[in-house]
């Protein structure tokens, strides 16, 4: 299991304090969230998705609910093909955390329900991104995100 290091680039983020309480402006959103380490990393990862791989905004949902063995679990991000089923499930943990396999299955295990051809895990240092072989039961690991269309 290699983790690869995505190049984010100095995106033009805005930011704002309300009551001593740091803010960042989500573009999926369109609303200033609480900037948290790991948020401030699904921000990144939302740019690129955008910006670098012209993923189309209406296509990309955060913090969507599903049950997983009868829990209530919420997605950080996914984004959905053309035909509005899930292509890519990203998970988003803070920079201190470690891509670990345990990270891996957890992000797995949500998509046990949602069945999206790739999987990605990130703490904006590492990354792990994986094509899912259904009928395998492997995963395929990627050096690079893959397009919209799935090529």
């Amino acid at each position: 299991m290699k983790s690869l290091q995505i190049q984010f680039r100095n995106y033009d983020f805005r930011f704002r304090k309300e009551k001593e309480e740091e803010k960042i402006f989500d573009i999926i959103r369109k609303k200033f969230v609480a900037l948290t380490p790991e948020e401030f990393v699904r921000q990144n990862i939302l740019h690129h998705l955008v910006f670098d791989k012209h993923y189309p905004k209406g296509l990309i949902s955060i913090e969507t609910g599903l049950k997983v063995f009868e829990l209530n679990k919420r997605t950080d991000l996914i984004v959905f093909d053309k035909n509005a089923k899930p292509f890519l499930l990203i998970e988003c943990k803070a920079p201190a955390i470690k891509v670990t396999q345990a990270v891996l299955d957890q992000v797995s295990r949500y998509n046990l329900k949602l069945k999206a051809p790739f999987i990605v895990v990130s703490n904006g240092n590492e990354t792990l991104i994986c094509k899912i072989n259904f009928e395998t039961e492997e995963y395929i690991f990627l050096q690079e995100l893959p397009a919209i269309d799935g090529k």
